[in-house]
């Protein structure tokens, strides 16, 4: 089983910064990729952003493109997610996943966190 607790949430104005941290632990750590959806009030679930463990390699969400970065530390076991720029319209409570193959933008990731909250005002 792994473990995943979210970290950084907060409150900021527009065009204002935050960064998310997802800790990893558990079993050992083998996931395939890690990401971050974000669900608002009425709203479905969303992809924001991934990281495939392994190669590094990052995918985004066309509304956050150019804004948000998502990052890994291997050593922590810990994701990051990067968020600049930020608008009213990215108000969400943000989750990190972890899967262990497939697609990266659905989701159907394996492990769940319990999500924190961002709220932007304008």
């Amino acid at each position: 089983q792994v473990q995943l607790v979210e970290s950084g949430g907060g409150l900021v104005q527009a065009g204002g910064s935050l960064r998310l941290s997802c800790a990893a632990s558990g079993r050992t750590f083998g996931s395939y990729a890690m990401g971050w959806f974000r669900q608002a009030p009425g709203k479905e679930r969303e992809f924001v952003a991934a990281i495939r463990w392994s190669t590094g390699n990052t995918y985004y969400a066309d509304s956050v493109k150019g804004r948000f970065t998502i990052s890994r530390d291997n050593a922590k076991i810990t994701v990051y997610l990067q968020m600049s720029s930020l608008k009213p319209e990215d108000t969400a409570l943000y989750y990190c996943a972890a899967r262990d193959s497939g697609n990266v933008y659905y989701n159907d990731y394996n492990y769940w966190g319990q999500g924190t909250q961002v709220t932007v005002s304008s």
